[in-house]
């Protein structure tokens, strides 16, 4: 076992180290994810609905709650290895910085072109999306790091791929987009009257600066309405945080290498695909007794779905077309503020995570985005890496539990998700910068009339 004090800057692993399969942590989970349902009969989605709007072998991933291990293909592992495996790096500097007896580690996902984690699951999406012989995909994009990612994934396997863009960010977010069209994509801001769904949410909410809810509507309903394409979605769904957990058993591998046990692992939490792939084999050892942990998931105060939602079942899109889940939501009518962490955007939460949130396996908090972008700068000055504003709010949980040791004395591990650059969101940091960012916190009478509209049955 190394020392603690001799722990390089970056752990990295060897590719013959990288994970060959993904972790299914719903086979270590006693009490199951509430499983999708039918919008119309209510009843538990089958595989064959489920894979008249997903390609059928990311179906099945959707349903399946008993293996713990599925392989990941050779071509998928070939494609990791251009950018995998990431590191997992001592914030050195950061520590010294707060003046804290804890450790603070971060797993890096920014070193790709897409600049965020998202190509984990976006490779895989694709690659079964060929594989079943399809012309192309259709998605929902936020800050654009999703559609970002899908559009090289779909460059790559010759697919075509038409994205979603919500509103805001796509008119705060340029460059992100013309990356998506370098790349062969169509890029529509949604909500938009391009499709049916999209003119009822344009009549209903107008002047709408649209929600991830929105774009999801518009996407699904592209991909059931053209011939030879499939729905892709970019977190919340289980397939999703299976090939997300890449990132964990990644990050488990280069702790045990140097004999170190975190106690306190962080993530931002939009819908919960990174999140839910950092924790989840940590999540699995401490289900099946092994050792003990703590999770904390961090959101914006604006979109509140784990810290001020419910947890009950309710539509995964804001046109109420897609299957329902039982989830943290905020409900499916609730357009968050324009938000700079466009990706976290999401009225709602995984159903993974969500289930774990109510067995208390999982915390919540969440922050105002100055705070957010606090935190974002020191990162940014003192470990060098301009952050994602969506993980910067994990960098702001970090902190604050680092300062706590401060106070305490307590030397705990403390593991938090990068899951990108924040380069194409200099708009974000521009306001900050000019003391012109504004925080929106919902009143809860806000969020009662939104939850009054969940679906009743």
């Amino acid at each position: 076992m190394a020392n603690r004090n001799e722990i390089p800057y970056k752990i990295y692993l060897e590719e013959s180290e990288m994970p060959k399969a993904w972790y299914n942590l719903r086979a270590d989970m006693k009490e199951k994810p509430a499983p999708l349902l039918n919008p119309a009969t209510h009843e538990p989605a089958s595989l064959d609905e489920l894979s008249a709007v997903f390609c059928r072998e990311l179906a099945e991933q959707e349903l399946n709650n008993n293996d713990a291990y599925i392989e990941i293909p050779e071509e998928i592992r070939s494609f990791y290895k251009m950018y995998r495996p990431s590191p997992l790096v001592r914030a050195y500097c950061l520590e010294k910085a707060l003046g804290t007896p804890a450790k603070i580690y971060y797993k890096f996902e920014g070193n790709n072109t897409s600049g965020s984690h998202k190509l984990n699951s976006a490779i895989a999406q694709a690659y079964y999306a060929k594989k079943q012989g399809l012309k192309g995909v259709t998605t929902e994009t936020g800050a654009g790091q999703w559609g970002t990612a899908l559009s090289m994934a779909c460059a790559y396997f010759d697919l075509d791929c038409k994205v979603y863009m919500v509103k805001v960010s796509y008119e705060q977010k340029p460059f992100r987009r013309e990356v998506m069209r370098t790349y062969g994509a169509d890029v529509t801001p949604s909500p938009s009257m391009t499709t049916e769904v999209g003119k009822k949410i344009l009549e209903a909410h107008p002047g709408t600066t649209g929600s991830l809810g929105c774009a999801i509507s518009e996407a699904v309903e592209y991909a059931v309405s053209h011939e030879g394409y499939r729905y892709v979605l970019g977190s919340v769904l289980n397939q999703v945080l299976l090939h997300q957990s890449v990132i964990g058993l990644e990050t488990k591998a280069a702790l045990d290498k140097y004999g170190i046990k975190p106690d306190t692992i962080i993530g931002c939490a939009g819908g919960g695909s990174n999140l839910g792939g950092l924790i989840a084999p940590f999540v699995g050892e401490k289900l099946r007794g092994e050792a003990d942990y703590q999770f904390i998931a961090v959101e914006p105060a604006s979109c509140p779905s784990l810290t001020r939602g419910t947890y009950a079942y309710d539509f995964c899109d804001t046109g109420m077309i897609c299957p329902l889940a039982k989830m943290y939501t905020l409900g499916s009518n609730y357009i968050p503020a324009p938000n700079h962490a466009g990706g976290l955007r999401y009225h709602g939460m995984s159903t993974v995570l969500s289930a774990l949130r109510a067995q208390g396996i999982l915390d919540a908090v969440s922050y105002k985005q100055s705070d957010v972008f606090a935190a974002a700068v020191q990162f940014a000055r003192v470990e060098g890496i301009l952050p994602a504003p969506e993980s910067s709010h994990a960098i702001r949980a970090a902190i604050d539990t680092a300062l706590k040791c401060k106070e305490t004395g307590e030397e705990k591990t403390i593991v938090f998700g990068l899951t990108g650059t924040g380069y194409f969101d200099l708009y974000g940091y521009q306001k900050y910068n000019d003391g012109q960012l504004e925080n929106y916190i919902p009143t809860d009478e806000e969020i009662a009339e939104s939850l009054e509209k969940l679906p009743k049955f």
